[in-house]
């Protein structure tokens, strides 16, 4: 027989979100690294729950594929049809009929709630063997909320939605965050006689409370410390709120542990990226996904780096980065764009107006300047001239170009791949490399230069051009006029 479950937690994410106006469901809006969802999954997370349970319903199959990226071993359960979260948390608990124990309810767009606040909820609820815990915050404006109504003694009587209160109850400011705790046996019973009298016609969860109460059930409030990880999310108005809120938190948290953001209003920090000591973020910076930052670096202003490393004490300036790895004391910008599969060596170089692609550049190469490098490996202490394009595509398949260690390749270049450059070669200014260069050759692919002299004078008569030609003309064949005077 398998061992009791001890915790169940149910996400409720069934609803549409009609006020925010989209076709993507409400609680798949993203906010720094998550989605809504994302950030309500992980903040229960620390609870080791033995069961996860998402009630979906608007835009079912998105939810689902993407809890099968971020929570796979979570159960979605569908609510064809939203007749309230009392009715939302029945159909979870029937897809877990073996749940004992605690569950905790949460609904899927407090993104802000903190894990340490559950799971304080949870103890607190469990210590005092209550039969349900509403989790409560004080709030300087509680348009909108569901408010806490306490008896003369203090203790929770009930729980009123502000469409259902009187005006007595809508003053006041203690509110539902919609966050909570039961005995799974106790609420199973509960739920069974909610009713749809109420000015929604829907099954509350919250009435909940009150038939606990009535039938001698202990019930109970627990505040959290701070209202604002308790807001919810309806329109886009209130998700950039809640954008906002979340960088302050974030930028604060990796200021507190030693990195240096020089402008927290302009950075953007996503709750998947790492950033470690002594980095210095400058302005209009934005750090995503699975990015790391190593000690000592800098990245900004004006940055964005997706699903990147920056190795310790590199500098990233003014340019857009994707998958893409920089070494330690490299550098890149600025104005460069480092694409999927880009990897700068120790002390490597990519400078303004270069673009990388499945790059690999090696230690103290560089590529300073208005260069295009894709599906390349660059040896050691190389350089690339500048405006050097790898000729990497033939219309059907890409190839692949090797420039070797110690090479300097010149300016104006392009490398027909697929072609081998050796270690210690050259090749001049204005080549097309379409062929191999042994180590240590010069690699001339260029036609010869010819002068038509007299040309200008003779097809361009009338123009400036062909005004200053004479004049130079008559200038050289003036005794003392050579070009050499005064060398």
């Amino acid at each position: 027989m398998s061992q009791p479950h001890l915790r169940t937690v149910v996400v409720l994410a069934a609803g549409e979100g009609k006020r925010m106006k989209s076709s993507l469901p409400k609680v798949l809006h993203p906010l720094l690294g998550r989605t809504l969802l994302g950030h309500v999954l992980a903040a229960a997370e620390p609870l080791g729950a033995d069961r996860t349970v998402v009630v979906v319903g608007h835009g079912a199959d998105q939810v689902r594929a993407h809890l099968t990226e971020v929570a796979p071993a979570a159960t979605p359960v569908l609510q064809e049809r939203q007749l309230g979260t009392g009715h939302a948390v029945r159909m979870a608990l029937d897809a877990v009929p073996d749940a004992t124990g605690t569950v905790v309810v949460i609904n899927g767009d407090v993104p802000l709630l903190r894990p340490e606040t559950v799971v304080a909820l949870v103890e607190a609820h469990e210590e005092a063997a209550a039969a349900a815990t509403v989790l409560a915050a004080e709030v300087p404006d509680p348009t909108g909320l569901g408010r806490i109504v306490r008896d003369v003694q203090g203790r929770l009587e009930h729980i009123v939605e502000e469409r259902d209160a009187t005006p007595q109850q809508r003053a006041l400011r203690e509110i539902n965050a919609g966050i909570y705790a039961f005995d799974v046996a106790r609420l199973r019973e509960a739920l069974g006689k909610l009713s749809t009298d109420n000015d929604q016609g829907e099954e509350y969860l919250t009435d909940v409370f009150a038939l606990l109460r009535d039938a001698g059930e202990p019930v109970a409030v627990h505040v959290a410390a701070d209202h604002v990880e308790t807001l919810g999310c309806n329109d886009r108005v209130e998700l950039a709120g809640l954008r906002r809120l979340l960088r302050d938190r974030v930028n604060e948290g990796w200021m507190r542990t030693g990195v240096s953001i020089l402008d927290p209003h302009t950075t953007w920090i996503d709750v998947t990226v790492t950033v470690e000591r002594d980095a210095v973020l400058d302005q209009n910076t934005q750090l995503q996904g699975a990015t790391t930052v190593g000690a000592g670096a800098l990245v900004g202003p004006d940055t964005t780096l997706v699903d990147t490393v920056v190795g310790e004490g590199a500098s990233v300036v003014r340019s857009h980065a994707v998958g893409a790895e920089v070494g330690p004391q490299a550098s890149v910008g600025p104005y460069a764009y480092l694409r999927p599969e880009s990897r700068l060596a120790r002390k490597a170089k990519v400078g303004t107006f270069v673009e990388t692609k499945k790059a690999s550049i090696g230690e103290g190469s560089k590529v300073p300047h208005l260069s295009y490098v894709g599906d390349a490996t660059i040896g050691d202490h190389s350089n690339i001239g500048a405006a050097t394009v790898f000729v990497n595509y033939d219309g059907v398949r890409k190839h692949h170009t090797t420039i070797g260690s110690h090479a300097r390749t010149g300016a104006d270049n392009m490398f027909v791949a697929p072609v081998r450059v050796g270690d210690g070669a050259y090749t001049a200014a204005g080549s097309v490399i379409v062929g191999d260069v042994p180590a240590g050759a010069m690699a001339v692919a260029r036609g010869q230069q010819r002068n038509v002299e007299g040309w200008v004078l003779r097809k361009r008569a009338g123009t400036a051009a062909a005004e200053a030609a004479r004049q130079a003309g008559e200038g050289a064949s003036e005794p003392g006029g050579s070009a050499s005077e005064g060398d």
